[in-house]
C-alpha cells in the first residue's frame, strides 16, 4: 500500500537559476509576443499562444533548455469566476524551480503562492499518484512558512475526508486526533462507550451505540490557561447510513465525508498550534457511526440531552445535531470567548447555496462582519444566513422541548442552526453548515474532500488574537 503520510507542501529555495514565469492576459498576449526575440516570437506564434486562462507556453533558450514560461492569465471576467488559477498552470509545468516574473499586490501574491502549494495535493493512500513536479520560489513579500502551514493543514483535512470509513471509523479518527495533540504537546482526553452516559453525554451515546465501534467524545486543550478561550466543535459522524430512517444508496455514496466538520476543526487546530496563536484552544469532536442494529436509536424516541432539554427523534438521519448538541453544551460550560461549530449538517444548505458556498449563522453582527471579511481576503467563501426567530416554533414538537427533524422540509439549514443555538449561551457563537466536498475538480481543489472555511476561520482567529 502507498505511504499514507500527507505531503508536506513547501516553497523552493530562492536560487538564481529559477525559471521566470510571466502571467500574460489575453489582452496583452499579442504585444507580449511581439516583444520577444525573433526565435521566441516565432515559437510563440507556432504554438498559437493567446493568453487564454490556464494555458502554458514553454520557451526554450539557445541551448535547448527551458528559458522562460508565458502563462495565460485570460480576461478579468474569466478569473473572477474562480480562484487559485495558478494551480492549473503549476500542474502543467515540467520539473524545475520557477519564479514569478512580476510583482503582485500582497493579497494577489498570497493567493498565487497558496495556489501553487495546493496544486501539490494528491490522495495517495491506496494508489500511487504523480505529484507536482514544478516548484515555486515564494513570491516577494509573502510569509512562506505561514502559507506552508496552511497548505499542510488543508492537506490533512482533505486526507481525513477522502479516507473511506473502512479506515476512518471512530477508532481511526481518535488515532488521528491523538496524533495531532501529541505533535503539539496538547492534552487529549477521550470518553468512550458507557462512560458517555456517566459523563452526561447521552445524545452522543444514543446516536453511536448501534455501531461495533463505540461512540466517543474527543477533547483536546492547548495553550496558556489564561489566554482567551476559543473552542472548536466538529461533527465526527464517520459514516452515516441514516440509521433506521435509512438513506437510499445514492444518499450514502459519499457519506464517508460526514466527519468533514471534525476533519476541518482538526486542520484549523493544526494551523493555530503550528503558528503559536495566543489562545486557550479546545477542540471537541463527537466521533460516532450512525449504524443500524438492534441497539439503534429509533424514530419517536425521546432523548434527554446534557443541557437537560428533551429531544423528540423524528428522523434518525438528523443525527448530527444530536451529537453536536451535547458537545456544544459541554463547550459552553467552560465559559469560552468564542465557539466555532462546523458540520456537514444539512442537504438544505446545498440546495440554498450549492456545494461551494457554506452558510454560517451567528447572532453577533460584528463577528459576522469579521468572518465575511476574512472569507474575502482568503478566497475561502462563506455566506451569512439568518437565525430567523419566526421559525423557532418549527423545532418545538410539543411532546418534547425540541424536534430534531421538523416536518415539511422548509428552511432545513436554518432550523438546524436554531436547534444548535439552544445548547449555547456564549454570545460569540458561529455555526457553519459546510459540505466538505468538491464535486468536480477546480484549480487547487481536486474532486473529493474539501477544507471549507478553515482558512477564513484561521484568518479571523489570527487577527483577533495574534501570536504568543
Amino acid at each position: 500500500m502507498p505511504d499514507p503520510t500527507p505531503t508536506r507542501p513547501a516553497f523552493a529555495p530562492d536560487v538564481p537559476a529559477a525559471i521566470p514565469l510571466e502571467l500574460v492576459s489575453a489582452a496583452d498576449a499579442v504585444a507580449r509576443i511581439a516583444a520577444l526575440d525573433p526565435f521566441g516570437r516565432t515559437w510563440a506564434e507556432a504554438q498559437g499562444f493567446t493568453g487564454a486562462l490556464g494555458s502554458v507556453l514553454v520557451i526554450p533558450g539557445p541551448d535547448g533548455r527551458l528559458a522562460r514560461v508565458l502563462a495565460g492569465w485570460g480576461a478579468a471576467e474569466d478569473r473572477a469566476r474562480g480562484r487559485f488559477h495558478l494551480a492549473t498552470i503549476a500542474a502543467k509545468l515540467p520539473a524545475g524551480v520557477y519564479r514569478l516574473a512580476a510583482a503582485f499586490s500582497p493579497d494577489a501574491a498570497e493567493e498565487a503562492g497558496l495556489a501553487w502549494l495546493l496544486a501539490a495535493y494528491s490522495f495517495g493512500r491506496y494508489r500511487t499518484r504523480g505529484g507536482l513536479k514544478a516548484r515555486l520560489v515564494a513570491p516577494p513579500g509573502v510569509d512562506g512558512p505561514r502559507l506552508e502551514t496552511i497548505a499542510e493543514a488543508v492537506f490533512l483535512i482533505q486526507d481525513l475526508i477522502n479516507t473511506p470509513a473502512s479506515d476512518m471509523m471512530p477508532d481511526d479518527i481518535e488515532t488521528a486526533f491523538v496524533t495531532l495533540g501529541t505533535r503539539f504537546g496538547a492534552d487529549v482526553a477521550v470518553t468512550r462507550g458507557a462512560a458517555l452516559i456517566e459523563r452526561n453525554l447521552p445524545m452522543i451515546h444514543a446516536v453511536g451505540r448501534a455501531s461495533d465501534q463505540a461512540p466517543r467524545l474527543l477533547d483536546l486543550t492547548w495553550g496558556r490557561a489564561e489566554a482567551p478561550k476559543v473552542t472548536l466543535v466538529g461533527k465526527g459522524v464517520c459514516f452515516d447510513t441514516g440509521g433506521l430512517d435509512i438513506k437510499p444508496a445514492t444518499g450514502m455514496a459519499i457519506m464517508k465525508k460526514d466527519m468533514g466538520g471534525a476533519a476541518t476543526v482538526m486542520g484549523l487546530a493544526q494551523m493555530v498550534m503550528a503558528r503559536g496563536i495566543d489562545i486557550r484552544l479546545r477542540v471537541l469532536v463527537p466521533a460516532v457511526e450512525n449504524a443500524i442494529s438492534a441497539g439503534a436509536f429509533r424514530p419517536g424516541d425521546i432523548l434527554t440531552s446534557r443541557r437537560g432539554l428533551t429531544v423528540e427523534v423524528n428522523n434518525t438521519d438528523a443525527e448530527g445535531r444530536l451529537v453536536l448538541g451535547d458537545a456544544l453544551a459541554l463547550a459552553d460550560e467552560d465559559g469560552p470567548d468564542l465557539v466555532l461549530c462546523l458540520a456537514t449538517l444539512t442537504g438544505a444548505a446545498r440546495v440554498a447555496l450549492g456545494p461551494d458556498l457554506p452558510p454560517f449563522y451567528t447572532d453577533d453582527d460584528d463577528l459576522a462582519a469579521e468572518l465575511a471579511a476574512a472569507a474575502l481576503v482568503t478566497r475561502d467563501p462563506v455566506w451569512r444566513m439568518p437565525l430567523w426567530p419566526g421559525y423557532e416554533d418549527m423545532i418545538e414538537p410539543g411532546i418534547a422541548d425540541l424536534d430534531n427533524a421538523p416536518s415539511g422540509g422548509m428552511a432545513g439549514s436554518i432550523t438546524a442552526a436554531l436547534f444548535l443555538r439552544r445548547f449555547v449561551d456564549t454570545a460569540a457563537f458561529v455555526h457553519l453548515d459546510i459540505y466538505g466536498w468538491t464535486p468536480a475538480a477546480k484549480p487547487g481543489r481536486p474532486k473529493g474532500g474539501a477544507a471549507q472555511a478553515a482558512r477564513a476561520l484561521f484568518h479571523l482567529i489570527e487577527r483577533r488574537y495574534g501570536r504568543a
